[in-house]
C-alpha cells in the first residue's frame, strides 16, 4: 500500500513537471504524461517496477476516463445529427476499419488464433484524437464552422463504435453468433438498468441533495462504481461499466452540475491513466519504431481517402472535405483504451501496443501543427486536385460570368455569409423584397451556397480572401460591397487587409466593414472602408432597451415583440 501511494506521488510529481514543458513548448498534454511514464517507468529509470501499482493506477485512471467520456456523449445531438455527419462517419468508420484490417494482416499481423493485432490496429486508426482536435479547433475558433462541426460529429460517432467494440472485445476468441448476442444482451441489461435507475430513481435523490456539492460529487462516484460492479457480474468489464454510467447520466438534469463537480477528479486519473500506459512503453527497437511509422503512415492516407471521398461526394466541395480529413489525421487517446483492454485480455502483442503509443505521440505533435496551418494546407491542395479533375461546387462559374459580360455583376455584393449576413437578407426580405435581385453573396460554406441557390439568391462559391474570386464576383463593377465577417471567423485575412483588396479592384464602390475590437475601427477606415459597423455597439443599445423595459414592467411585452419578430423569419443560418 505504501508503495502505491509512493508510485502514485511520483506519477503526479513527473506528470507536472514534464506537463509544464510541454505548455511552454505548446505540445499536447497527454504527450507530457506518456513521457513521464516513461521516465519513471520500469523501461525508464525505473521508479516505479511494481506490475500491481501500474496495473491499480491504469485501471483507476480509466475508469474515471470512460465516465467522463460517457458524461461528455450527447446522445440528443447524435439523434438530431445531419445525414453528411451520420454518412460520413459511417462510411469512414466502416471503410477504415476494413482498410485497417487488410492492410495490417498483410504486414503478417494476425488476426485469428486467439491473436487480433491486426484488428486492434485497424480500429485504434480509425478512431481520431477528441483531445487534441478539440483544444486546436476551440483555439482556432472553428467548432461552430461547417467543417468544424462535421468533425465533431464524427468524433462523437467514433465513440459510440468504440463502446459497441468494447462491448463485443471480451469475446472475441470465441467469437460465435450465440456468444454476439449473448454479449449485446448483457449489454442491452447494462444500459436499460442504468437508464432506468438514471430516469425514475437518481433525479429524487439528487433534488435532495442538490445544494450539497460534495454529496453530489460522492453521489456521481458512486453511482460510476456501481454500474462498474455490475458489469462486472454480467461478465462484462468495469470500465463498460463506467463509460456506460456516464452515458446515462448525460442526459440527467443535473448532468452538468456532475460534470462541473467530477472535472477535478477526472483530470487527476485521466493524468494517472495516461502515465501508466507511459510506464508499459518499452525503449523502442528498430522494428517498433518502423511498425510506429507504418502505423502513423497508414492513419493519415487511410483517413484522407474515408473521410475525405464521402464528403466530396455528397458535395461538400473540396475545402469542406479536406478540412476534417486533416482534422481527423490522427489516433485516438481512446485507441490507447482499446489497446489497453487488448492487452489485458490476451489478444495482442506489448510490441503492438508500443508501436501504437509511438504512432500516436507522432501524430499528435505532426496534426497539432497541421490542424493549426490547416487553412493553407487545404487552399495548396485544391488547386492540384482540381488539375487532377475533381470538381469544386464553384465549376463552371468562372466560364458562365465570363459569357454573360459585366451585366451579370450585381450593385450590393456580399463578401462572406455569417451570422450578420443572414439576419440582413431576413431583413431585406420583409422591408424590400425587390432588394434581393441587386445583391450577390461570395462564400465558401456549401451548407450556404445550395440554400441560396434554392432560394433564387445569387451567390458564388469561392474564397473571399483569393483576389481572383473578388474579380469573378463582380466586386470591380458593384456599387455597394459589405463585409460581413468577423475576423475571428476569416481565414487567410482580415477586414482591414480584405478592405485594401477591394478598394484596389473597385476604388469608387462603398464599402461597409466590421469591427471585433475598438481599436480597429480606424485602421479598416484608413484601408479604405466608407462605414465600420461595430456588433457590441448595437448589442449595448438592445441590452440598455431591455434594462429600461425591465424597470417599467415592460419586459414580457418587448419579449413578445421579440418573439413576433423571430417567427416571422427564415434565415438561412438559424
Amino acid at each position: 500500500m505504501h508503495d502505491l501511494i509512493r508510485d502514485i506521488t511520483l506519477c503526479i510529481l513527473f506528470a507536472w513537471g514534464i506537463g509544464l514543458l510541454a505548455h511552454f513548448f505548446k505540445q499536447p498534454l497527454i504527450l507530457a504524461y506518456l513521457v513521464a511514464g516513461f521516465i519513471i517507468g520500469p523501461f525508464g529509470i525505473g521508479w516505479v517496477k511494481s506490475e500491481v501499482s501500474i496495473s491499480t493506477i491504469s485501471e483507476l485512471g480509466l475508469i474515471f476516463m470512460l465516465f467522463m467520456i460517457g458524461l461528455e456523449i450527447d446522445l440528443k445531438k447524435i439523434i438530431r445529427a445531419g445525414r453528411v455527419i451520420l454518412i460520413a462517419a459511417g462510411g469512414q468508420l466502416i471503410a477504415g476499419c476494413v482498410l485497417g484490417a487488410l492492410f495490417f494482416m498483410a504486414l503478417g499481423l494476425p488476426l485469428a488464433g486467439g491473436h487480433f493485432d491486426a484488428l486492434y490496429l485497424s480500429i485504434a486508426c480509425a478512431l481520431s484524437s477528441t483531445v487534441v482536435i478539440v483544444k486546436v479547433l476551440y483555439e482556432k475558433r472553428e467548432l461552430d464552422t461547417l467543417p468544424g462541426r462535421i468533425t465533431l460529429g464524427i468524433l462523437v460517432l467514433q465513440d459510440i463504435f468504440a463502446i459497441l467494440f468494447l462491448a463485443v472485445q471480451p469475446s472475441l476468441a470465441d467469437l460465435q453468433v450465440s456468444v454476439i448476442v449473448l454479449s449485446i444482451a448483457r449489454v442491452g441489461a447494462l444500459v436499460a438498468t442504468a437508464l432506468v435507475l438514471s430516469r425514475y430513481i437518481l433525479p429524487h435523490l439528487f433534488h435532495q441533495i442538490a445544494r450539497r456539492p460534495e454529496l453530489v460529487l460522492l453521489g456521481a462516484l458512486a453511482w460510476c462504481f456501481l454500474i462498474g460492479e455490475i458489469a462486472e457480474r454480467l461478465h462484462l468489464s468495469r470500465e463498460m461499466g463506467s463509460l456506460v454510467a456516464g452515458v446515462s447520466l448525460s442526459t440527467f438534469p443535473y448532468a452538468l452540475d456532475v460534470t462541473a463537480k467530477v472535472t477535478t477528479l477526472r483530470d487527476f486519473f485521466i493524468t494517472l491513466f495516461f502515465v501508466a500506459v507511459g510506464m508499459t512503453i518499452p525503449v523502442p527497437n528498430l522494428s517498433v519504431i518502423g511498425l510506429a511509422l507504418v502505423i502513423a503512415v497508414f492513419t493519415v492516407v487511410s483517413r484522407v481517402v474515408t473521410t475525405f471521398v464521402p464528403l466530396y461526394l455528397m458535395k461538400q466541395g473540396l475545402r469542406s472535405s479536406l478540412l476534417p480529413a486533416l482534422n481527423l489525421a490522427q489516433i485516438s487517446e481512446f485507441s490507447l483504451v482499446v489497446l489497453q483492454t487488448g492487452i489485458a485480455a490476451g489478444h495482442i502483442t506489448t510490441q503492438t501496443s508500443s508501436a501504437t503509443s509511438f504512432a500516436f505521440v507522432l501524430l499528435a505533435v505532426l496534426s497539432t501543427f497541421a490542424m493549426g496551418r490547416s487553412d493553407q494546407i487545404t487552399r495548396a491542395l485544391i488547386a492540384p486536385l482540381k488539375r487532377l479533375g475533381l470538381r469544386d461546387l464553384d465549376h463552371g462559374q468562372q466560364d458562365n460570368a465570363e459569357h454573360a459580360g459585366h451585366g451579370a455583376a450585381r450593385r450590393i455584393v456580399i463578401l462572406g455569409f455569417y451570422r450578420a449576413a443572414s439576419a440582413l437578407l431576413s431583413e431585406i426580405e420583409s422591408q424590400d423584397k425587390s432588394l434581393l435581385e441587386q445583391i450577390s453573396v461570395v462564400d465558401f460554406n456549401p451548407n450556404v451556397f445550395r440554400t441560396l441557390a434554392e432560394r433564387g439568391q445569387h451567390v458564388i462559391y469561392g474564397d473571399i480572401s483569393n483576389v481572383d474570386t473578388l474579380v469573378h464576383a463582380g466586386v470591380g463593377h458593384a456599387e455597394i460591397i459589405i463585409l460581413s465577417v468577423p475576423d475571428a471567423l476569416l481565414k487567410g485575412a482580415n477586414n482591414e487587409k480584405l478592405v485594401r483588396h477591394v478598394r484596389a479592384i473597385n476604388p469608387t464602390a462603398k464599402i461597409i466593414s466590421n469591427a471585433d475590437m475598438l481599436r480597429d475601427v480606424a485602421d479598416i477606415y484608413a484601408a479604405g472602408a466608407d462605414y465600420v459597423t461595430v456588433t457590441r455597439l448595437s448589442d449595448a443599445h438592445t441590452l440598455f432597451e431591455a434594462i429600461n423595459a425591465a424597470d417599467q414592467g415592460l419586459l414580457e411585452a418587448k419579449r413578445a415583440e421579440l418573439d413576433a419578430q423571430l417567427a416571422e423569419r427564415q434565415e438561412v443560418l438559424p
